[in-house]
């Protein structure tokens, strides 16, 4: 027995785990170099994808390396660091301050560095040359109070509303001032020191410049006419595509909204463009202060250019997109109107759209050709669409209210086509019925067709007293919107008939949905009128080339 035991306590799994765990770790190797190509790969992927979407950031990462590169060569050969000194280490820090990502933004950053030490280095000799004379004893005490004044006043200066745009120049003249106030202390000639600051940092900012202005310059300018004009394109599309979609029968009947975040429709790409036209007016404002420090270049060749007058357009396409934006939520609210009562309005409410589409899409080109032409008959033509729109809205708006009937038979352009429905016999009427199929008044002609049928005189209308008591009644079930359908009513009597003038304004509800959107349509076209305003005002200031008719 104790030989088998013997034999039997050889431990042969041990043997196999031993002899599968080098595989297991050769697996387990394979597998994180695995992961890590392919993180690699993701990542390169998405760097590629972010030059391509804008090749002038590759563009701005070479040009800031060069400017670097041309300054340190200062350092880097001995015969200009002789000349210059370790004080040229300012230039390499004067580029990495000033280079900016476009022409005017560099402009405006070297005209605040350049103006900030000037007079940084003006009060710092003076008050340098003051705690000189006013002895040992006393100057580091007045040195110490006008660093605590310069700190307190430019601090205090930066806020100021006016002044913002030169918070930068604010802040070189504290760090300069101290910088050269200390240093010159120290070593005993505040003149000198300031001198060799300021020529260093003259040789960065002029290396800075050149650079950004002579080899493949950005210019704030274009980037604004640019984004300007996509934005007018942006808005069109994001028209069309809401309309195009709300007139599109996708047999839903209600969107799933509660399952979709509200910022990402993936079958909507121009509501994403239209939305960022509505966060771009920080980065208009940004672009048309650059594009004012700008020498006059290329199209933009006149000096005075009114920039300004892009941020106004700006702003009242914004005011456009607001419109926009809102009939993508009645698009995406849960209360819908019936598909074919939409379709019964497709063709006003399409060309309304078409037309303003195109107006918008007409004065962005004119923007981006830089022409001037007359918007007169694109206007009317707008207008007359909208009109349309509303005297079809107006003559049948009994289809958007409880009202089963049409309350006048001479201006209704549909009773006839409803008198002859209610004309045929009883076998004719389910397939009259289904060009009308949506709203109530259809309800209400498949229970009078059903009465023929059965030869069952119609019910009469419930007494007003007794609606009210059933109301009452079911109050508690009333909270909620949208209500309850009329099912969960018959636990409580048969009298169903006196809740169908609650259930029939749950149906005006929806239908009125139709005339919400219509009508955010016909003020987005009203809208227009200051559009093309300002448009117009645009290309007089700007100087645009005038085209006749």
């Amino acid at each position: 027995m104790n030989g088998k035991k013997e034999s039997i306590e050889i431990n042969i799994p041990s043997v196999t785990k031993s002899s599968k765990q080098p595989e297991t770790g050769k697996k387990s190797a394979g597998q994180l170099m695995r992961m890590s190509c392919s993180y690699f790969k993701t990542w390169l992927w998405k760097v590629w994808e972010f030059c391509k979407e804008d090749g002038s950031r590759v563009k701005f990462s070479l040009k800031a390396g060069l400017a670097v590169l041309l300054v340190s060569l200062l350092i880097l050969f001995q015969a200009p660091y002789e000349v210059f000194g370790i004080n040229i280490i300012w230039s390499i820090l004067t580029v990495a301050i000033m280079f900016e990502y476009t022409v005017g933004s560099t402009f405006n950053r070297g005209f605040n560095r350049a103006l900030g030490s000037l007079l940084a280095g003006i009060l710092a000799i003076g008050v340098a040359q003051l705690a000189l004379c006013s002895g040992q004893v006393a100057e580091p005490i007045i040195i110490g109070i006008s660093i605590f004044f310069v700190g307190t006043v430019t601090s205090f200066l930066k806020q100021w509303p006016s002044l913002v745009p030169y918070e930068y120049g604010f802040r070189v003249i504290l760090f300069t001032y101290c910088l050269i106030i200390v240093s010159g202390y120290r070593m005993g000639n505040p003149i000198r020191t300031s001198m060799n600051r300021l020529y260093s940092i003259a040789i960065g900012g002029f290396v800075a410049v050149f650079v950004n202005v002579l080899v493949f310059p950005i210019w704030a300018g274009e980037k604004l006419h640019k984004e300007l004009v996509n934005s007018f394109d942006s808005v069109a599309d994001s028209l069309e595509e809401c309309v195009g979609k709300f007139l599109k029968d996708d047999g839903s009947e209600h969107p799933e909204f509660s399952t979709t975040v509200m910022d990402e429709f993936p079958d909507e790409p121009a509501y994403k463009k239209c939305k960022a036209t509505l966060n771009s007016s920080a980065r208009l404002e940004s672009l048309a202060s650059s594009a004012k420090w700008e020498p006059p270049h290329g199209r933009f060749c006149h000096f005075f250019y009114p920039w300004s007058e892009y941020v106004k357009v700006g702003a009242v396409l914004r005011y456009c997109a607001y419109e926009v934006m809102a009939l993508h939520g009645v698009l995406h609210s849960e209360i819908q109107a019936p598909y074919n009562l939409r379709v019964a309005f497709q063709s006003e409410i399409q060309d309304a759209t078409n037309q303003a589409a195109e107006l918008v899409r007409s004065l962005g080109k004119d923007i981006s050709n830089m022409k001037r032409t007359l918007k007169t008959s694109l206007l009317k033509r707008v207008h007359s669409s909208a009109e349309r729109l509303q005297r079809a809205i107006d003559m049948h708006s009994y289809l958007l209210t409880a009202c089963s009937e049409p309350p006048d038979n001479s201006s209704k352009p549909l009773l006839k086509q409803l008198s002859h429905t209610l004309s045929l016999t009883p076998n004719e009427i389910p397939d009259q019925l289904a060009d009308l199929d949506g709203d109530g008044l259809v309800k209400n002609l498949n229970q009078q067709s059903q009465n023929i049928e059965s030869g069952t005189p119609l019910p009469a209308a419930a007494p007003a007293e007794s609606y009210h008591e059933q109301m009452r009644k079911q109050s508690r079930r009333l909270h909620s919107w949208p209500s309850r359908e009329v099912s969960a009513f018959e636990e409580e009597g048969p009298s169903n008939m006196d809740l169908l003038p609650r259930m029939k304004a749950l149906e005006t509800t929806a239908a009125l949905s139709l005339a919400t959107f219509t009508s955010l349509l016909i003020e987005f076209v009203a809208r227009l009128d200051h559009l093309v305003d300002a448009v117009d005002q645009l290309s007089r200031l700007a100087k645009f080339k005038y085209v006749g008719l």
